[in-house]
């Protein structure tokens, strides 16, 4: 049946439409090659300039900068009434309690400074005496520091007068500033003291953790993510890409903020960045640039 329907078919038309068929199909599949995705797609962004401030992040404690302890100045005293409590702010001259001598009278027991009463051991009948415990003791002033550790290669960025960014658990947020910087580290350890002034007079837990964080400069440079890095034997580097190609660059990094670092060497500004950088891009691989969902043409 099919000889028959070759035979029947005009054999001029036939072979012309063999031959129209041959030339179309090379033609189709060069289009379609056309069509074809070149490369995998990747998002990235231009290395662009930036500051960086270089912090010091600082843990460790509240203390009282200075706790007056309140005895009697004779002994043979028993204490007759006690007038605060721990916790209640005091002015200078205050009366805390009266004692009781011996022979007869009372004995006022006042307070030297103003300030906060961080501890009372006073009690109606109790003996007190100069060579006994603390009747009261005052956090001077309200003034507190906030003693933390600092590694040491970074102890001799820090300073007198630097401001701080405080966090107090407990406490929220407060400001503070570089009091005093230790001249030396713990030899095991090599971490340096550093004492931060709490500023404000808000009343603190003694010994209650909390954080700063100083400013000690800054250096501006380029920015690109931190997920742009790539850290291998070979040294740090970020891809790049350049005609539609995978670049690595080696590059010097900085400072970081955030979720971004500063390169200082091996980048230029406006290059294009891959923004997650990783091994299963490899140098000279074809892609396609993304930028915020949109091709980059070059």
């Amino acid at each position: 049946m099919t000889n028959s329907i070759v035979s029947t078919f005009p054999r001029k038309s036939l072979f012309a439409l063999l031959a129209a068929t041959c030339l179309a199909l090379p033609a189709r599949a060069a289009n379609d090659a056309t069509t074809l995705p070149k490369g995998a797609a990747v998002s990235v962004l231009k290395a662009a300039r930036a500051c960086f401030d270089d912090i010091v992040e600082v843990s460790g404690i509240v203390i009282a900068r200075d706790e007056r302890a309140i005895r009697p100045e004779r002994p043979g005293l028993k204490v007759a009434e006690v007038m605060v409590d721990p916790g209640e702010s005091v002015q200078a001259g205050q009366v805390l309690a009266r004692l009781s001598p011996p022979e007869g009278g009372s004995i006022n027991v006042q307070a030297p400074v103003g300030g906060v009463i961080s501890a009372s051991t006073a009690t109606v009948g109790a003996l007190a005496s100069p060579r006994g415990e603390a009747l009261f003791s005052i956090v001077a002033n309200h003034e507190y520091d906030l003693v933390g550790t600092v590694p040491v290669e970074d102890i001799n960025k820090l300073a007198p007068n630097q401001s701080a960014d405080i966090h107090i658990i407990g406490a929220g947020e407060l400001g503070g500033t570089v009091r005093r910087v230790a001249p030396t580290v713990e030899s095991n350890s090599q971490l340096g003291q550093v004492f931060i002034s709490i500023t404000g007079n808000r009343r603190l837990l003694v010994n209650s953790s909390g954080r700063a964080l100083i400013r000690t400069g800054q250096s501006c440079g380029l920015s690109v993510p931190l997920t742009a890095v790539l850290y291998s034997n070979a040294g740090t580097v970020v891809q790049v890409v350049k005609r539609d190609r995978v670049e690595t660059r080696r590059v010097e990094v900085g400072l970081m903020s955030g979720a971004n670092v500063e390169i200082r060497e091996g980048l230029n500004e406006g290059d294009d960045v891959v923004a997650r950088a990783g091994a299963l891009l490899r140098e000279g691989d074809r892609v396609r640039p993304f930028v915020d969902g949109k091709q980059v043409k070059e």
